[in-house]
């Protein structure tokens, strides 16, 4: 990752001052080749520039959040699943859990899991449950070509034909999966402050598809939010693509961060985000 550093970060009461990479655009197409080593030569990194923002305490505000006004919520989700790094607990019981959730906080009338995707801050963790690291950029994981084709590589053709013809979303879960988060926290930003501009695609080859995500440019009206030391039994609800184009948020820009507050002693992050087609019908 290409970095260029500013100044360190403050903390001052319930916002604290915290640095993000925000990408530049280079005018060149930003290439990354995923679980493709082979092809790792061929990538185009992007370049990243670091700038200081205000990150505001959500917890405070948390019954005030909107996902289709703010683009995410912040809620408490309990859940009968022990153990994250078990498949069959993922794919049964917890898509189960996160149908009803998203149906409650999206209206949806329908919701279909198609992805879970266990992180890790340390790479010993990393290596012990087969998890990916933290992502330490900001972005957003579909763009308004790449959220219908993986509609269709999901659903089928025909079933994507259906469902394009109406409102659907692309809503993520975001939850840590054993104690508390106290590292490498994921912030948030309010996606009324995002202007309609610095959206940069960043193309993601795996050996049988192509995706590709929006990676964000820098802009001082952006609004960041944060849930400290995040809980096993809290989620953060958000949306990374929205076919109405009516409404306030249509896409997030999210990024996990250097918490100035993080100890010294801190336990590595773990956690799972879960991604999902929302279906309004």
């Amino acid at each position: 990752m290409n970095i260029v550093a500013d100044k360190p970060p403050i903390s001052t009461g319930e916002t604290i001052r915290a640095r993000f990479n925000y990408v530049v655009d280079t005018g060149r197409p930003a290439v990354r080749y995923i679980d493709w080593p082979e092809m790792a030569h061929n990538a185009v990194e992007p370049v990243y520039q670091q700038h200081e923002m205000a990150v505001r305490n959500g917890r405070p505000l948390r019954g005030t959040f909107d996902i289709d006004t703010h683009g995410f919520v912040f809620v408490d989700h309990q859940t009968q699943v022990r153990d994250f790094t078990d498949e069959a607990q993922c794919t049964g019981l917890y898509n189960l859990e996160v149908q009803a959730l998203l149906k409650k906080h999206t209206g949806a009338s329908s919701v279909v899991v198609f992805d879970h995707t266990l992180r890790v801050s340390d790479e010993a963790g990393q290596k012990s449950i087969n998890a990916r690291p933290t992502v330490k950029g900001v972005h957003n994981d579909y763009t308004e070509d790449s959220a219908p084709r993986r509609l269709r590589e999901i659903v089928g053709d025909a079933e994507a034909e259906r469902r394009l013809k109406k409102r659907w979303a692309i809503v993520q879960v975001w939850r840590p999966i054993r104690g508390k988060v106290m590292i490498d926290p994921l912030g948030i930003c309010d996606g009324r402050s995002i202007p309609q501009k610095g959206f940069i695609r960043v193309q993601r080859r795996y050996k049988d598809r192509t995706g590709e995500v929006y990676h964000i440019a820098h802009n001082p009206s952006h609004i960041w939010f944060h849930f400290p030391q995040m809980e096993r039994h809290e989620a953060l609800v958000f949306k990374v693509f929205d076919s109405d184009t009516g409404v306030a948020s249509r896409f997030t820009a999210h990024s996990a961060f250097d918490d100035p507050n993080t100890p010294d002693n801190a336990s590595a992050r773990e956690s799972i985000e879960t991604r999902t087609f929302a279906f309004f019908d």
